[in-house]
């Protein structure tokens, strides 16, 4: 998927229907003296649904979509007859999109399984005809109930990547080339940073055809929380990941800093991150010898309060062994 295609937040106004109105239709017939009331009740107004959809990966199909009605209920008839429900609207939706009202800001509910249908506008209900009301002392009511009105609200939805490993690290800390080599994803690498500018997702293939799913963001910088860089906008794809995999360049000049930085950043934007398990993974290692790792090993097993592993994405050294890790804390 391209950069350009990739949409997670786009604001839309819905409406549902109206509710028909009821009929206060009396009877007339050759022959029949006083037929009576004999008005239906009015349709249901349509709803609009939101419906999750595991083929979809994005919110593109309802980025030029600023306007969702539903249609109206018709008016009851004669003989009892009732007016037709207004057509549902549905809106489908990738796993993980979070419905908001856009005027509170509060969230109204979350997509998270396949075939979940949720009504964001509840169609109005038809109105009664006047054959509900006669009675004994009113055998002629001329008077239906009218159809209650539509219901109109402006949304917010944000999409927040469901993966079970989200990768976080300074920018060119070579997160997109680790996700390249371990699943068929084809991120935009360069040698400069921010070169990743949406969030890509990976299935990464295991042993015994088993898989999961590894997420790409943009790379975080100190300051985010003031806005610096792409500020804390793509952290919402990590907020459901089950393991935060942070990737620490080598040549860093102090590993454990900026570990401790963007640990912080993630602290700031929610920290009920910090209760997800964590791991490190020190990359672009074919950089150094034999020797310079074993120093450097003793002196991260002094500083690193969690566990860590040394990979080269490029020359394919440790990423088996980063796999397997991954899945045993995945289904520990």
């Amino acid at each position: 998927m391209t950069e350009g295609n990739f949409v997670d937040y786009v604001k839309m106004f819905v409406s549902s229907g109206n509710g028909g109105k009821g009929s206060s239709h009396l009877h007339r017939e050759k022959y029949v003296a006083k037929g009576g009331p004999d008005g239906g009740d009015g349709g249901r107004g349509g709803h609009v649904i939101v419906r999750g959809k595991s083929n979809l990966w994005t919110l593109l199909h309802l980025k030029f979509k600023k306007h969702i009605r539903a249609g109206h209920g018709d008016h009851g008839s004669s003989g009892r007859s009732f007016g037709s429900d207004g057509e549902d609207v549905y809106v489908d939706v990738p796993l993980g999109t979070v419905i908001r009202d856009t005027e509170t800001n509060d969230i109204l509910f979350e997509i998270t399984e396949e075939g979940e249908e949720r009504i964001i506008a509840e169609g109005g209900k038809g109105g009664l005809g006047n054959w509900h009301f006669k009675s004994s002392t009113n055998q002629t009511p001329r008077y239906a109930q009218p159809g209650i009105p539509m219901e109109e609200k402006y949304i917010t939805m944000e999409l927040k990547v469901l993966a079970d490993v989200g990768l976080v690290g300074f920018p060119n800390a070579g997160k997109s080339t680790l996700l390249s080599v371990v699943s068929s994803a084809k991120p935009k690498i360069a040698d400069y940073e921010f070169t990743t500018l949406k969030p890509n997702l990976g299935i990464v293939k295991y042993r015994d055809f088993q898989t999961f799913v590894m997420a790409d963001i943009p790379g975080i910088i100190e300051g985010a929380a003031e806005g610096k860089g792409l500020g804390h906008y793509f952290l919402r794809h990590i907020e459901r990941n089950s393991i935060l995999l942070f990737l620490i360049p080598v040549d860093a000049k102090d590993i454990k800093k900026q570990y401790d930085i963007l640990l912080d950043e993630l602290r700031r934007y929610n920290p009920e991150m910090l209760d997800k398990e964590r791991i490190i993974a020190i990359s672009k290692c074919d950089m150094i010898d034999d020797e310079l790792r074993g120093e450097l090993k003793v002196e991260l097993d002094n500083e690193l309060p969690i566990p860590y592993m040394f990979i080269s994405s490029v020359a394919q050294q440790g990423i088996t062994e980063l796999k397997d890790t991954l899945w045993k804390m995945l289904n520990d």
